[in-house]
């Protein structure tokens, strides 16, 4: 069969360090063409991977099978809109949109068109989440009743950029950005949620959205998440402390395969995602603590879903209706740090 001819709008970060090299190693896919106007990164993905660089999105459209848009936050709903009215599947980097209500239209125009709309939930394929998923699945921490989730950093400098010095119109800041994944992970594993409170600030001078924010979800499940994002974290703590009758788990450290990307690696060679030994988390109580091996992590197994997908019409690695919930926990984690309060969801 043919290959997948895949446009990728967008050749910052997201572009150049994850979807460019995850398209490029998934059979069946080709990345065809990328949107960017700068001359070297242009230069970078003809080179690599024999992508056409194009100035703007709509050139794209009439050349490519599938879309990916990995442009800044405000520009993922018109530019999905206009792909999907076309005709065309689409992958969107998280978040998916600002608001739930956008996120419904854009769920509810891909039924009508019939054509796939998935979210890069990327961090479902992180090595700890699919170690401790399968936890949960075989019972081995008993009845869990709080989850713990990191993604802290030490960056007291700002790097500059719309994430950090745009405000609301950019969808800017770390609420929108790792806690789309954070949010993500705790509904996946523990459900539906009542309730959400939230603590947010911007604590470096110049910077324009929130880089310190603390959120706390009430789960239907009756188990309580509380999830950290920050760029001014001094001394991070765990990326995960799971806590359960029988036990807990405890794990350091961000999954290996962001830092191999951004070094180059290529995520089809054999043990990209596997983590050494030294940074597994333990399983256990305060007594008798071992050391849990990592499973590995598989970033590629998103875009190989992809690929499945579009051949037999089946359904895409992420729902995005699981998108949709995950911004009405925003918007409630939003509105509860402007009024100090706690967002109930029905």
């Amino acid at each position: 069969m043919d290959d997948i001819q895949v446009g990728l709008i967008g050749y910052g970060p997201a572009g150049r360090f994850f979807h460019g090299p995850l398209i490029h190693a998934t059979p069946g896919l080709r990345l065809a063409a990328v949107v960017t106007r700068d001359p070297g990164r242009a230069a970078e993905a003809g080179q690599r991977y024999g992508a056409a660089a194009l100035p703007d999105a709509e050139q794209v459209f009439g050349r490519c099978d599938l879309v990916v848009v990995a442009s800044p936050n405000r520009t993922h709903v018109p530019l999905a809109t206009e792909a999907l009215a076309l005709g065309l599947p689409v992958i969107v980097d998280k978040p998916l949109a600002a608001t739930a209500e956008e996120a419904r239209r854009l769920v509810a125009l891909a039924r009508e068109r019939g054509r796939m709309l998935t979210v890069f939930q990327n961090r479902r394929w992180d090595g700890d989440f699919r170690t401790l998923r399968a936890l949960l699945e075989e019972g081995a921490l008993g009845e869990v009743t709080r989850f713990e989730s990191r993604f802290e950093r030490w960056r007291p400098e700002p790097k500059g950029g719309w994430r950090e010095s745009g405000g609301a119109r950019e969808i800017g800041g770390l609420l929108y950005d790792l806690g789309s994944h954070l949010v993500d992970q705790a509904l996946q594993l523990f459900g539906p949620v009542r309730t959400v409170y939230a603590e947010s600030a911007a604590r470096r001078p110049g910077v324009g959205s929130d880089d310190d924010t603390f959120v706390a979800l009430g789960h239907e499940s009756g188990v309580r998440s509380h999830l950290w994002m920050s760029a001014v974290a001094a001394r991070p703590g765990p990326r995960f402390r799971v806590l359960g009758s029988a036990g807990a788990y405890v794990k350091d450290g961000l999954d290996v395969q962001e830092d191999r990307l951004r070094a180059g690696r290529t995520p089809d060679e054999p043990g990209f995602g596997e983590e050494p030994e030294e940074r597994w988390g333990e399983i256990g109580a305060a007594e008798g603590r071992r050391p849990l091996p990592t499973l590995p992590g598989s970033y590629l197994d998103f875009y190989r879903g992809v690929e499945t997908a579009l051949r037999t019409g089946g359904q895409p690695p992420v729902d995005p209706a699981g998108a949709v919930a995950v911004l009405r926990v925003i918007e409630a984690a939003r509105l509860s740090a402007e009024q100090g309060t706690v967002s109930h969801l029905s």
